[in-house]
């Protein structure tokens, strides 16, 4: 069973920056296609980021293309979303989410383990 544990969230100001980490245990990160979603409150869950594990392929959302970036580092088990220039409008709560199938064409979809979350508020 993939259990997922996300952290690094917090309070960051407008312009700021911060590291999400997702972490695995029971399971390879690297043998499973990784995402990023949000929830903001009062939202629907929206997709974020994506990387496939088949060619490290990587996917974003328009909102945050430019300033997110998604990487992996197989060594620590542990998937990172980089997030710059953050704006109000990024305040949510992040989860990540693993599939053993990456679909190349639906990057966001077919997701069967999820973790937590971590918050992040944007705020100055």
């Amino acid at each position: 069973q993939v259990q997922l544990v996300e952290s690094g969230g917090g309070l960051v100001q407008p312009g700021g920056s911060l590291r999400l980490s997702c972490s695995a245990s029971g399971a390879t990160l690297d043998d499973y296609a990784i995402a990023w979603f949000r929830q903001a409150p009062g939202k629907e869950r929206e997709a974020v980021s994506s990387i496939s594990h088949l060619d490290g392929s990587t996917y974003y959302s328009d909102s945050v293309k430019g300033r997110f970036t998604i990487s992996r580092d197989n060594a620590k088990n542990t998937v990172y979303l980089e997030m710059n220039r953050l704006k109000p409008e990024d305040t949510a709560v992040y989860y990540c989410a693993a599939a053993m199938v990456f679909l190349l064409f639906r990057p966001f979809e077919g997701y069967d383990y999820w973790g937590q979350g971590t918050p992040v508020t944007v705020s100055s």
